[in-house]
């Protein structure tokens, strides 16, 4: 078989958005938090996304979704983005630096792993390494000052990678809607589930955002939700949940690298072997969807 079907272009590309778009987009969250509430940025960012997505499926001739896929696609979009996306930007609203932030998130394979048991998936020998080496890297980070100064911080992020692993295997029981219109939905979906958090949090914009706020909001809306959540779901179509979920593992470079450029922050040693341990454990995890990956029309 050639390289070109073993590794088709698009399903490279969703990897890459996935491993650096998303990476970059722990930075954006934490400059957006500063203007904006969090759980009303997170929702507005999926509301208008999710909204101008689901336009453009429609005028291309797409047909709207149907109950079924609609209440399917609203399930996996309260877990994924609801709870997910937004528990991550409350707990960098609440101080955690978003280096760490994407090194907690890094949990999403283990725990997919774990709930792919629940739905008949089986390991292979690697993967389960895989976790082995994770953990330990979660144990190492947990060392660190960042998550110890703000506990629910900490609490928060896990709850989100959980609730992001879980609806992650979920979907691919559900009736979705085709293509990226699930993607849509689901935005649409998670983005009201936010406002309505937000306003019964009793969230309240004191100022207008700054422009940096403004621009933090129009690149999630861009980059991190249409384009890179797009190509998350459609890997979740294509390869092994562990894999699809792989990004974790890389993000956290990304975003810790940015955090000490643009922002200004400080990791500590044992967040540094932390980060190095934990994306080593992507090579273990992945090596099976690599060996096996599946050719793509």
């Amino acid at each position: 078989m050639s390289s070109t079907r073993r590794f088709p272009l698009l399903l490279i590309g969703a990897f890459v958005a996935l491993y650096f778009v998303w990476g970059s987009t722990y930075l954006f969250i934490r400059i957006g938090v500063e203007s904006w509430p969090p759980m009303l940025m997170a929702g507005v960012r999926f509301l208008i996304a999710g909204g101008l997505l689901y336009g453009f499926m429609r005028w291309r001739g797409a047909p709207s979704p149907s109950w079924p896929q609609w209440r399917a696609a609203g399930l996996v979009g309260f877990l994924l983005l609801s709870c997910g996306n937004g528990g991550v930007t409350i707990a960098e609203h609440a101080g955690v630096a978003s280096g760490v932030a994407a090194l907690a998130v890094a949990t999403v394979p283990l725990f997919t792993l774990v709930f792919g048991l629940m739905f008949g998936y089986r390991n292979s020998a690697l993967e389960w390494a895989g976790i082995v080496l994770g953990l330990t890297g979660i144990g190492l980070l947990n060392l660190g000052s960042n998550l110890q100064a703000s506990p629910l911080g900490a609490a928060l992020l896990i709850f989100a990678a959980a609730s992001w692993a879980f609806g992650s295997v979920w979907s691919k029981r559900l009736p979705m809607p085709p293509g990226p219109m699930a993607s849509a939905a689901q935005m649409l979906v998670g983005g009201t589930a936010l406002l309505l958090g937000s306003l019964l949090s009793g969230e309240r914009m004191t100022q207008m955002p700054t422009v940096a706020g403004w621009g933090a909001l129009a690149y999630l809306v861009f980059f991190g939700s249409i384009l890179a959540f797009s190509a998350y779901m459609y890997l979740l179509k294509h390869v092994r949940p562990a894999a699809a979920t792989s990004y974790a593992y890389v993000n956290p470079a990304v975003a810790v690298l940015l955090g000490i450029v643009f922002a200004g922050e400080q990791i500590g040693a044992e967040e540094c072997v932390a980060m190095a341990v934990i994306i080593g454990a992507v090579v273990l995890i992945g090596l099976p969807q690599w060996r096996k990956a599946r050719p793509v029309a």
